[in-house]
């Protein structure tokens, strides 16, 4: 008796899909198409942004290379090449690249070409603030400690992953002002964060003995 109502069951189970494939068969072959393409659009999608990427790692390696051998011009114009055509990351790596080569002739044009990266939400906050360091780094000699903390202020507080780079460049441009005190203060917020980097806190240690020892006497 349980096999005849088993085949009943299977009878009744095979007409109600013959119903739904006749109802829905071309929206099932339709979506199934779909999946299909969608898996194999993005294994392409996939192929050219690696192709693409190691494109500009190809160049950007090359650029670096050009640099090293003095053809400061030529590295220039592949970098900005990479910058404007390149995928995100390594354009924004580029920028970064060229903003340093051109810092080495001309540190307030390097400066503005990290000030424009500062302004670009797109590449992140962290880099944003990279870049605004990096340009007080080429002006750092131009500025008045004012101007110096106009630009460093923001990124020397505790919650930015720069303070204490910042810091250091606050504390060094106060003691060629010949404020002392506040080379100090800078120099101490840095030894007392626990989160220094070592090799870092070495270079502090010698600025604090500097700002012990106090100005050089005037010669008579």
């Amino acid at each position: 008796m349980s096999d005849i109502f088993r085949e009943v069951d299977e009878d009744v189970r095979r007409d109600r899909f013959e119903q739904i494939w006749k109802q829905y068969g071309n929206f099932i072959v339709a979506a199934a198409l779909v999946m299909v393409l969608a898996v194999g659009g993005w294994e392409v999608y996939g192929h050219f942004h690696l192709k693409e990427a190691q494109r500009a790692s190809a160049k950007f390696q090359n650029a670096i290379e050009l640099s090293q051998a003095g053809k400061d011009s030529q590295a220039e114009t592949l970098l900005a090449s990479i910058a404007k055509k390149g995928p995100p990351g390594y354009a924004a790596l580029a920028r970064f690249r060229e903003a340093a080569e051109l810092g080495k002739r001309d540190p307030a044009a390097g400066a503005a070409l990290y000030d424009g990266l500062a302004t670009d939400a797109g590449i992140g906050a962290a880099l944003q603030g990279l870049a605004e360091l990096r340009a007080a780094m080429l002006l750092s000699d131009t500025l008045s400690p004012a101007d110096l903390k106009k630009r460093l202020d923001p990124l020397a507080q505790a919650s930015s992953p720069w303070r204490n780079l910042a810091r250091e460049l606050l504390g060094l441009g106060e003691l060629k002002a010949g404020d002392y005190e506040a080379a100090g203060r800078y120099f101490d917020e840095i030894v007392t964060d626990p989160e220094a980097p070592a090799a870092l806190r070495q270079r502090v240690e010698i600025y604090l003995g500097l700002v012990k020892a106090g100005p050089l006497p005037a010669k008579s």
